[in-house]
């Protein structure tokens, strides 16, 4: 069975953006709470490049949405590391079910070729990641970083530098402890190296603002 270091490497391997991002987190359960839910996306972004019929993605897709029922209702598939983990910080953190069918609708989506739906992409993974670190009633704070972070990815790194300064001033009040949720809204150059990712992540948490 996977342990949690297992995951931790999952998560560095398919976003490490956001596995730098979580080495600012301080408590070592919230730190593994928050790859837990990196792995659940990583799971998700995986699926395309194991199959390459959308119907056959789809389908994959549709299982892990089933697979909600019973996170959410705290029943974990037992042997899944990635399900046991999720099924356990959505219980102890009272996470809502809505941003997770959204991300999967999204992936669907982009299988048969829409467009990306950044909310769902990206702002409801980034509340979701602020609620584990730092409660709820946070999320209205983390829209326009979760955008930032989303047109960066996108290739529209010009329109995220631009948009940065906008978002850090909702994050002006957004709690210390949830910065590390939102702080890799910093990186605006996906292939940038890790050491450059490095200083600029530290540079943001230093400030506590995501505009260079």
């Amino acid at each position: 069975m996977n342990s949690p270091s297992d995951l931790d490497a999952q998560v560095r391997s398919a976003d490490l953006d956001r596995w730098l991002s979580s080495r600012f987190v301080a408590d070592e359960q919230l730190r593994a709470d928050l790859i837990a839910l990196y792995a659940f996306e990583a799971e998700l972004m995986a699926i395309p490049t194991r199959v390459t019929q959308p119907m056959l993605a789809e389908m994959r897709y549709v299982w892990w949405r089933e697979q909600m029922d019973g996170v959410f209702a705290g029943v974990a598939r037992k042997g899944h590391p990635v399900l046991e983990a999720l099924t356990d910080i959505v219980a102890r953190h009272g996470l809502d079910r809505a941003p997770f069918d959204a991300l999967i609708g999204a992936h669907i989506g982009r299988v048969h070729g829409e467009p990306h739906d950044l909310d769902a992409f990206y702002v409801g993974p980034m509340q979701s990641a602020v609620q584990v670190l730092a409660g709820p009633g946070l999320g209205r704070l983390v829209v326009e970083a979760g955008r930032v972070r989303g047109q960066a990815q996108t290739g529209q790194a010009a329109a995220a530098r631009a948009a940065r300064k906008g978002a850090d001033i909702d994050l002006r009040t957004l709690p210390a402890k949830a910065f590390p949720a939102v702080v890799h809204a910093a990186l605006v150059e996906p292939e940038a190296p890790e050491p450059v990712k490095r200083l600029r992540l530290v540079w943001a948490v230093l400030r506590g603002r995501i505009a260079a």
